[in-house]
């Protein structure tokens, strides 16, 4: 199951997302979700896993496990290298030893401190605040971005992280349209005017987070997962799925991408296999009263300062 993205090119509706997977556990991830029938995969050059994605995506090529276009590659520009956009899409095309990508996104709307390119650093000042790049404009970024599909490295370029009004610009000074904004949403964290308003004007958003972080978001931000509330666990009971399956399912039918991220085998299994039932109006609403506007994913904990503010 696909979205048509803007441009013609298909997308598949789940993802696997390969942020926090720890280096030596990548290859074997990713050919064992190839192997259950993953086809897309979303990377950044932030994750520090590239390499390794690499290595698993030439062996699946190599043993003829798929091919090169079957899959549906995302890598992500980091906030250090937006003024060496170019330099950025090769040293991430490199380490993924692929000729192009299918996607490559401006990960976060803010361009900071150059720090090498490929380092992905978050280089801080002495008050430990991010240090904030106030010479590089997103639309210069967005256009170095542009350039990438007319020299074939990337099939198609899209945002992350973008609010309704970031997004309104880059329509209005690009060229090629964004084809997807990669942003948090979940059960807890709805964003139905920022879903609606890029569906409106084409632009398909893929839902990272999309279980609400679960344990994990817990222990790096102190946030808690929607995986435990009633709701999502009567559905469950409900449908016979998990938790987990009915949020995916539930951002499937808000026509979004899901891209829920897991080390361990079953649970790749388990959220691979949610488009073999279908949640009523009714469930819809039930999760649409879940919203607490509530945000998992708090970079300002790093950053010194709070990007959403």
């Amino acid at each position: 199951m696909a979205i048509t993205l803007n441009n013609g090119f298909k997308m598949p509706i789940v993802g696997l997302g390969v942020w926090r997977m720890d280096k030596k556990d990548v290859k074997d991830l990713i050919l064992n979700a190839i192997q259950i029938g993953y086809r897309h995969f979303d990377c950044a050059a932030d994750y520090q896993n590239e390499a390794e994605v690499g290595e698993a995506l030439a062996e699946a090529f190599q043993t003829g496990l798929v091919k090169r276009e079957d899959l549906f590659i995302t890598t992500k520009l980091w906030n250090s290298d937006h003024g060496h956009v170019l330099e950025a899409c090769k040293d991430s095309l490199k380490k993924l030893r692929l000729d192009y990508l299918d996607l490559y996104l401006v990960h976060f709307p803010v361009a900071t401190k150059h720090t090498g390119v490929g380092t992905t650093a978050s280089a801080l000042d002495e008050d430990g605040v991010l240090e904030i790049d106030t010479t590089i404009s997103l639309e210069t970024t967005w256009h170095a971005m542009e350039d990438l599909v007319s020299k074939g490295l990337a099939r198609s370029i899209g945002i992350s992280n973008y609010d309704i009004f970031l997004t309104r610009d880059c329509l209005a000074h690009s060229k090629i349209k964004p084809a997807v904004n990669q942003i948090e949403t979940h059960p807890y964290f709805q964003r139905d005017s920022l879903v609606k308003f890029c569906q409106k004007h084409g632009i398909c958003v893929t839902a990272h987070t999309p279980l609400g972080g679960a344990a994990a978001n817990t222990e790096w931000f102190g946030t808690v997962s929607c995986l435990d509330d009633p709701v999502l666990k009567g559905l469950a009971e409900k449908h016979k799925k998990t938790a987990a399956q009915i949020s995916l399912r539930w951002g499937i039918q808000r026509n979004t991408i899901v891209i829920p991220k897991s080390s361990k085998l079953d649970r790749l299994k388990e959220n691979f296999q949610v488009l073999d039932f279908e949640l009523t109006e009714e469930d819809m609403e039930q999760i649409k009263s879940m919203d607490r506007k509530y945000r998992t994913n708090q970079p300002a904990k790093f950053w010194g300062i709070d990007l959403y503010a």
